[in-house]
């Protein structure tokens, strides 16, 4: 992938900072992806590297951006089968099965949905300017079901501002030992670490997180357990697994915020994004993407009807 250079000649009447001029040039780009090119030298002022990002320009300046290649993030790729659920020019949408992981961390250096992304379409590499090519979200290794990947730097960014907007409306399907307080409801729940055990996440006192929102409603009741649609409001790690525990109703197969050994014959948390609501870059009108519960899950869901 080669160096990309832009040039623009600003016209304003009045002055305007270097960035916020950059920013309606270059809307996939950041404006922190653009101070920070900046400051690196990558861009010219009347073919003199910018001095800061709050510099001023005038009307008839020359501006030059030269966008290096993304810095090679070291993985490789790699031919794990994949559950294209649509895919387009800006972006993949994938069905990501349970017991994979999202990207490469301590103990997961391989066999990743990147990998998998990345052995399937290798320009996806660096996407974003980050080792995590094209994600904008994530779901726990054993939480199966929808996941979006963009396949651009535009469509990056436009994603990136979709769910940071909370424009996009994300459906869980949950199995949980006992039920809630009420059939639906709404939880304000904020999440933050631990302070016992630095690799869980907990409730916590407001000052202490970042504010978590999710919704609920009961699909099916059964003796022991309910079958909840959950929509999250807010992107925490492990939300919906703790909000359920907060409830009193934790998750079926939980075994780090629910019971040790599971209700029901399963090797993971019943834990499925099920549906996903989103507008697509350059279109108006939202597209819905679905993924039917696992075969594993069904099978489970299946049990507790026979027997409860």
């Amino acid at each position: 992938m080669n160096e990309r250079v832009e040039k623009f000649t600003y016209s304003g009447e009045q002055a305007e900072r270097l960035d916020k001029f950059l920013v309606t040039r270059l809307p996939e780009f950041s404006r922190a992806r653009l101070q920070g090119l900046i400051e690196e030298g990558f861009v010219l002022i009347n073919n003199i590297p910018a001095k800061k990002s709050g510099q001023s320009i005038e009307s008839g300046a020359e501006i030059e951006v030269r966008i290096p290649p993304p810095a090679p993030s070291g993985l490789i790729g790699e031919n794990i089968p994949l559950d294209i659920i649509f895919e387009n020019d800006d972006l993949i949408v994938v069905n990501k099965p349970a017991g994979m992981v999202v990207h490469p961390a301590a103990g997961h250096a391989s066999g990743t949905l990147v990998h998998a992304v990345l052995g399937y379409d290798p320009e996806l590499e660096g996407i974003g300017g980050e080792e995590r090519p094209g994600l904008v979200h994530r779901l726990d290794k054993d939480t199966s079901g929808l996941i979006v990947l963009a396949k651009n730097e535009r469509a990056h960014r436009w994603l990136q501002d979709q769910f940071r907007l909370r424009k996009v409306e994300k459906t869980y399907l949950a199995l949980v030992d006992g039920k809630p307080p009420t059939p639906t409801g709404r939880v304000e729940a904020t999440i933050g670490r631990d302070p016992s055990h630095r690799k869980k996440m907990a409730i916590v006192s407001p000052n202490k997180g970042r504010e978590a929102v999710s919704e609920y409603k009961t699909l099916e009741t059964f003796k022991q357990h309910t079958l909840l649609e959950f929509h999250p409001h807010t992107g925490r790690t492990h939300q919906i697994r703790l909000h359920c525990q907060f409830l009193g109703c934790p998750i079926v197969g939980d075994t780090i915020y629910g019971k040790r050994n599971p209700t029901v014959q399963l090797d993971r948390h019943f834990l499925h994004a099920y549906r996903l609501e989103i507008i697509l870059p350059n279109e108006k009108e939202p597209r819905t993407f679905q993924a039917e519960l696992p075969q594993e899950l069904h099978d489970a869901l299946e049990e507790v009807k026979r027997y409860e």
